[in-house]
């Protein structure tokens, strides 16, 4: 399937119509995230790179055990912004995704560093906005407004309510790779 059919059966899927004919609005170069290009020429150099989305996080280590020991470490706060800053939402409503109350926030941007759990969490949540963005193309609107849409596959959540556990995150990495091979839902 190539990507344009691709996006305009995912379009079909969420809106039960295919889009108008007309200029594509997207988001403008200034407010995308550098960290979101660093990804996407990560994933277009290096296809079958398996941890490319880290990048979205600022790290610039892809190896499994580096990246092992870094969650086991506690990833730096700096690794929650960046993820903020690309997923464009709140603190609060970002450390609710990954399960960090607002107190507890406070403390781990005052130390500049999160706990293994939560760097954990982390992860998890890096990998599933990777996933959206490759499944859209690097294209940050279509992403965010897909993580944020109660899907009927879904049980009529939103990718980014059911990512908050790791079966919830597990079944939406399923619906992406049903959605990239075409496969009904």
């Amino acid at each position: 399937m190539n990507p344009r059919s691709l996006r305009a059966a995912i379009w079909q899927f969420r809106f039960g119509h295919l889009p108008q004919k007309g200029p594509v609005m997207s988001i403008a170069e200034s407010a995308r995230p550098k960290s979101v290009d660093h990804f996407w020429s990560q994933v277009t150099t290096h296809p079958y790179h398996a941890h490319a989305y880290v990048s979205l996080l600022g790290l610039r280590t892809y190896e499994t055990a580096q990246l092992h020991a870094r969650v086991r470490d506690g990833l730096s706060y700096e690794a929650f912004e960046r993820l903020r800053q690309v997923l464009d939402l709140p603190a609060s409503r970002t450390a609710g995704l990954i399960q960090i109350p607002a107190r507890t926030l406070a403390r781990r941007k005052e130390a500049k560093r999160l706990e293994p759990e939560e760097s954990d969490r982390l992860i998890r949540l890096a990998r599933l906005v990777g996933l959206a963005l490759r499944l859209f193309e690097g294209d940050l609107e279509e992403m965010r407004l897909w993580l944020t849409t109660p899907h009927t596959a879904l049980g009529g959540q939103t990718p980014l309510e059911l990512a908050s556990t790791e079966i919830g995150a597990r079944e939406v990495e399923n619906l992406v790779g049903r959605l990239e091979h075409g496969i009904p839902l």
